[in-house]
């Protein structure tokens, strides 16, 4: 297993990731929209590859995970490309819901980032490679950079595997955010988790 960015793979990267994206997310954005293959089309434009780590198994990306600064983003939503996929009212929705992965701030006042704070997002395996340690070795290439010496990252409370997985690699809970239309989803509180470097 190779972990490289994203923006150092060649011709067709973003469409991969993007189909890994909506693969991995599709639980939530089936709202949207229901046919995989338009959703994909519709979100290639999304991704600033320069913020996705890859694992690469076989010559084939294997999982991403987005990792920048507190201020930047890695995905911004484009209303025209969505409308142009997804026809107006899917378009217009889909758009709605995107917005809430360029919201600001990104994170509660609850959960301190400091200047030397990465954001981990979009922590997703392709299918047929799950259960290979792709999250644990492009979680581990990140936690070396650097430019950090904190993570930050949000989890449903419902997705107990990836709490699970998230508290052997280091991170502990900071806080909770109730999700205010939870009535109508599946999980009710929004988990937010840090790890830090260990002192020298």
């Amino acid at each position: 297993m190779e972990i490289r960015r994203a923006i150092d793979l060649g011709d067709g990267t973003r469409e991969k990731i993007s189909e890994i994206f909506i693969d991995g997310f599709y639980g939530d954005l089936k709202m949207f929209c229901k046919d995989r293959e338009l959703l994909t089309k519709a979100c290639v434009h999304m991704f600033a590859l320069r913020y996705f780590y890859t694992a690469i198994i076989d010559g084939e990306i294997a999982g991403v995970i987005a990792c920048l600064d507190k201020d930047s983003y890695c995905v911004r939503p484009d209303r025209k490309m969505l409308l142009k996929h997804m026809g107006f009212f899917k378009g217009m929705f889909a758009n709605y819901g995107f917005k809430y992965f360029s919201h600001d701030p990104k994170y509660p006042a609850e959960v301190k980032m400091g200047e030397k704070t990465a954001s981990v997002e979009f922590v997703v395996t392709n299918t047929k490679h799950k259960k290979k340690g792709v999250a644990t070795a492009i979680l581990n290439h990140l936690h070396a950079l650097p430019e950090y010496n904190d993570y930050v990252l949000e989890v449903k409370d419902t997705n107990t595997s990836a709490v699970e997985l998230y508290k052997k690699m280091g991170y502990q809970e900071v806080y909770r955010k109730k999700f205010r239309w939870a009535k109508y989803a599946d999980f009710e509180y929004f988990v937010y988790m840090k790890y830090s470097k260990p002192a020298n």
